[in-house]
């Protein structure tokens, strides 16, 4: 007789119990009454994000994109949430990109967004909030010649339809921290330079919003830009957080005032996201910095990690300002701390993150506290 059977049945009865206890329990994301910190809509507890950006695995020279497995490899995603849990991570940044979600001009890909709404329960069973990033074009050889070949508004009109859609599929989950509606968008409007700027790491991070300017101004554009997708996610979903994640200029040119974070444009905006990476021996360059963008909404440091400074200077930069921002997303590639400390190329690098990911371990609970 076999008895492993309803064992077997049982043991699936209880996860399936335990997964969905998981999600009910998961509360949606607000902004205090103050309009200065995060709080549970339900509970009205505080919460503070100390989260990481999922951005690419280690996979090859550049690093693989998560849509470029997400289909094949599914065990892989969700052991890596698993992992970033464990890390103390209760915030997961993704990157989605605009030609794998967008079939044509005015056609979502419906595969893309049904493997969407496989990661939204995954990150409902592993109680991990996703600040979903969207209209990348971090591959340059991934992005549809068709959606190059558009004009500003045609282009505008297809990142609005692209918004659409994915608050659309996500309006329903509590997994969902936020929108951030582009990384790092920049207004130099340079006719011909093309819309994707630098090269970094085979990936191109930055995009332009516009080639010709015209007699507008940067606050102009960026509010005309801001105004049309927030009010594409807002028809479909009334609830979930806004942002844009920006280069904090001021770190580069100190003085430089903000564009998207403008009184002009922030307006439709739920918080400030800045991407702020601290330089050797200028941790006080750097928060002076961040004073910029304190304008009296939550203040997320969306991109932070070690990359130029060391792990003592980057302890230092949160401590000292933890008072001050409503928390932090660092890095995760898909490797856990053994594998980097076994790692047998790339030592330098590989010594670095692992080590950055034991501290990361270690502070979780600090950081996440008032």
């Amino acid at each position: 007789m076999n008895t492993s059977a309803p064992f077997r049945h049982l043991a699936l009865l209880v996860l399936s119990f335990a997964i969905a206890a998981s999600a009910a329990a998961m509360e949606g994301v607000r902004v205090s009454p103050d309009g200065k910190s995060f709080v549970l809509a339900k509970s009205g507890q505080l919460f503070r994000v100390w989260g990481v950006n999922y951005d690419h695995d280690s996979h090859g020279e550049h690093g693989r994109l998560l849509e470029d497995y997400w289909h094949d490899e599914w065990d892989t995603v969700a052991s890596d949430f698993r992992e970033m849990k464990e890390l103390g991570a209760n915030v997961v940044r993704i990157h989605l990109q605009l030609g794998k979600f967008m079939s044509t001009a005015d056609t979502p890909n419906e595969q893309s967004l049904a493997q969407l709404r496989r990661l939204l329960v995954l990150a409902e069973e592993t109680g991990l909030y996703l600040d979903i990033t969207g209209l990348g074009c971090y591959h340059k050889a991934d992005t549809p010649a068709w959606y190059d070949a558009l004009d500003e508004t045609a282009r505008w009109a297809v990142q609005a339809r692209f918004w659409s859609a994915i608050a659309r599929t996500c309006r329903g989950s509590p997994a969902v921290f936020c929108y951030d509606l582009m990384n790092e968008p920049i207004l130099d409007g340079k006719k011909d330079a093309g819309w994707l700027a630098g090269e970094l790491g085979g990936k191109h991070f930055v995009q332009r919003l516009t080639l010709d300017p015209g007699k507008r101004t940067t606050i102009e554009i960026a509010k005309a830009w801001v105004d049309q997708l927030t009010a594409a996610i807002r028809a479909e979903d009334r609830e979930h957080l806004i942002t844009v994640g920006v280069i904090p200029w001021a770190q580069i040119w100190p003085g430089a005032k903000p564009i998207f974070y403008s009184p002009e444009v922030s307006g439709a905006l739920d918080f400030v996201s800045i991407h702020l990476y601290p330089g050797k021996g200028e941790v006080d360059r750097a928060l002076t910095a961040m004073a910029t963008y304190e304008i009296g909404k939550p203040l997320l440091i969306e991109e932070t990690f070690p990359l130029s400074c060391s792990i003592e200077e980057m302890d230092d930069f949160l401590k000292r300002s933890k008072p001050r921002t409503a928390g932090y997303v660092s890095f995760y590639w898909g490797r856990t701390v053994p594998e980097y400390e076994a790692a047998t190329e790339k030592r330098e690098v590989a010594a670095l993150v692992g080590a950055w990911l034991k501290y990361f371990q270690t502070q979780a609970e600090f950081m996440k506290q008032p």
